[in-house]
C-alpha cells in the first residue's frame, strides 16, 4: 500500500496491473509526466482511446499525446476552454473540435473518443459528440505516447502552460474503432481492456512529480 503513495525513480520501465489506481500530477509543471509503451507499433488506420480524468485547472492542457517520427501531432487529446468549452481531436495534425456542454471536469469525467476514416465520435459522461468530416489519414509507425503533457518536439518540448494538473485512470487504446455500444459499455464494464494500451498490463516509464494513489469508481455500476 505505502508504494502506492510514493514517488517513483524518474525513468524506470515499470509494468504494473493499474486497476484500482491512479497517476495523480498535483503541480504545473513541464517536468513531470508518464511516457506509456504500446503493444504494437503502428500504422493504425483506425482508433479509440478511453480514460477517466478530474481536473479544476481552467486553462487548455494535454490529455493524450501521440507523436510519431513522421507527425508531431499524430494522435492528440486536448481541452481548449480558451476560445470555447471544447475538446481538440487532432490527428496527423490536423484537429478536429468538438464543442462542449456544461461538463465539469473537477469531477470525475469518463472519455472515449472513436476515429476511422469516415470520421469521429467523442463520448464524455454518457453524451455522444460526432464529427462526420471524411479523413483520408493514418496514424503512422513507431508512437511515442505520453500523458500530462504534450509534446511540441518528439518525446519532448514539454510546457508548464499545456501541462495536466489532476489524476488520471483506466488509460485504454484500440487499434479499432469503437462503436456508440462499446465506449459506453467500456465504463461500465472493467473487463474490456486496449489492445495498443492495457490499463491492466500498463508498460510505463514516470518522470518527475507524479503520484499513483488509489482509486475506487465514484459511480460504481450495480447489477439490477
Amino acid at each position: 500500500m505505502w508504494l502506492w503513495m510514493m514517488l517513483w525513480v524518474s525513468g524506470a520501465l515499470s509494468q504494473e496491473n493499474m486497476r484500482e489506481k491512479l497517476f495523480s500530477f498535483p503541480e504545473e509543471s513541464n517536468t513531470s509526466y508518464v511516457q506509456i509503451f504500446p503493444d504494437h507499433k503502428g500504422p493504425f488506420t483506425e482508433a479509440s482511446v478511453c480514460m477517466r480524468f478530474r481536473s479544476d485547472v481552467t486553462r487548455e492542457y494535454s490529455l493524450f499525446s501521440l507523436a510519431t517520427p513522421r507527425f508531431l501531432y499524430d494522435f492528440v487529446l486536448f481541452y481548449d476552454p480558451v476560445s470555447s468549452h471544447q475538446i481538440l481531436l487532432i490527428v496527423r495534425n490536423k484537429p478536429q473540435s468538438f464543442n462542449l456542454q456544461d461538463d465539469n471536469f473537477a469531477e470525475w469525467t469518463s472519455l472515449c473518443v472513436s476515429w476511422r476514416s469516415s470520421g469521429s465520435v467523442l463520448f464524455i459522461n454518457g453524451k455522444t459528440y460526432k464529427d462526420d468530416k471524411t479523413l483520408d489519414r493514418k496514424i503512422s509507425e513507431y508512437p511515442t505516447i505520453i500523458i500530462g503533457q504534450l509534446q511540441q518536439s518528439h518525446g519532448g518540448g514539454f510546457s508548464k502552460s499545456f501541462s495536466f494538473v489532476g489524476e488520471m485512470t483506466d488509460v485504454n487504446m484500440w487499434d479499432k474503432a469503437l462503436t456508440d455500444e462499446d465506449m459506453m459499455d467500456y465504463f461500465a464494464d472493467e473487463e474490456m481492456s486496449g489492445n495498443i494500451i492495457d490499463w491492466k498490463a500498463l508498460k510505463f516509464t514516470g518522470f518527475g512529480n507524479v503520484d499513483i494513489l488509489p482509486y475506487s469508481d465514484p459511480y460504481p455500476c450495480e447489477a439490477i
